[in-house]
């Protein structure tokens, strides 16, 4: 008698144990949105900017208010996210087919008019806010900031294939490296002689396109010193990649040393010329790359001829310094004879 009445109690404690196993699955199914988010919070602290999950931290008040605007929309996506993922789960749980067969139908369940009002407004205040929020932002991202005598300067930013040309108030000229002074209000007008390009420092605020036959114009302040790297954000051809630029902040005796270096004859600005307009496609050698080898080039004894391939390019070789001016233009002429021979 012992023996048939532990049958059904053994049986009892099998069917607890199992419900307690429902429990505790259904308990880690509700859970796992939490700990979903807490790894992507975790994730993004450490990448810190660096890693492709946050902007990267801003060293200019437009990019500051950039990234404000950014985790704004982040933190209302992500919850939107995780709550209805969060109740997906919790139907898929709560309303469980439970052996019940696949010919049967389940039960009905009417609609609420109070909850379909909620989730149809929930998304309107939503961007509504997010409008509210970038709206109160965008003045201080597109305008200029007011700023004392000496403490503003422009610079004109030109792209052009594949390379990016400086040209500072009184005259001097930089390639792919612009050089401005710590605290300064730098305003930028961007254009482009050739196709469309984007100059982009993240740190130093948002996308401003280079655009053919029209100026847009930017701005930002850079309170700390240092280098600043971006890159030409528009696909405008096969160096695209090569097409990277930075920004370096220094200190004002340091920057009035560049500005006496730069001088567009310099052979300095001549150096910069040939790295970023002739050697991404010819290489830094001479030996070819994408475009044909130029060390030892009979062109290179021509004058007049290498001037005009460069004024207006020819087949596949843009015309690189189609907007150079004459001292420039000499410049750029003379480092690569002096370089790489031809008379």
């Amino acid at each position: 008698m012992r023996f048939i009445w532990a049958r059904p109690r053994t049986l009892q404690r099998g069917a607890q144990r199992g419900l307690a196993a429902q429990t505790m699955l259904r308990q880690a199914l509700l859970a796992l949105p939490a700990a979903l988010s807490a790894a992507l919070v975790l994730a993004g602290a450490a990448a810190a900017g660096n890693g492709g999950f946050a902007p990267e931290a801003p060293a200019s008040p437009n990019a500051s208010r950039i990234t404000d605007a950014y985790w704004l929309i982040f933190g209302l996506t992500a919850a939107v996210f995780l709550l209805v993922e969060g109740a997906l789960l919790w139907f898929v749980i709560r309303y469980r087919r439970r052996g019940r067969p696949r010919t049967v139908e389940g039960p009905q369940i009417h609609g609420s008019s109070r909850l379909e009002t909620m989730w149809t407004a929930a998304p309107v205040v939503i961007l509504a806010a997010i409008a509210a929020f970038v709206f109160y932002k965008l003045p201080g991202i597109k305008d200029v900031p007011a700023a004392r005598a000496g403490e503003s300067m422009t610079v004109k930013v030109r792209a052009q294939q594949f390379y990016w040309q400086f040209e500072y108030p009184d005259g001097q000229v930089s390639i792919d490296r612009m050089v401005v002074p710590v605290g300064a209000v730098v305003r930028l007008d961007v254009t482009s002689p050739d196709v469309a390009h984007s100059w982009w420092i993240p740190r130093l605020g948002g996308k401003i396109d280079a655009i053919p036959g029209r100026t847009n114009r930017t701005w930002f302040k850079a309170g700390k010193i240092g280098v600043y790297p971006g890159q030409c954000a528009e696909f405008c051809g096969i160096q695209h990649a090569a097409m990277r630029a930075d920004v370096a902040v220094v200190s004002r005796g340091a920057y009035e040393e560049f500005l006496g270096t730069h001088a567009p004859g310099s052979a300095t600005v001549g150096r910069e010329t040939f790295q970023g307009a002739c050697a991404k496609c010819h290489g830094f050698s001479g030996q070819g790359y994408i475009g044909p080898k130029i060390a030892g080039s009979a062109l290179l004894s021509q004058p007049q001829a290498l001037v005009q391939l460069l004024r207006n390019g020819k087949n596949r070789m843009p015309a690189v310094g189609k907007e150079w001016s004459n001292e420039q233009m000499k410049a750029a002429t003379a480092y690569l004879k002096e370089r790489f021979g031809g008379g």
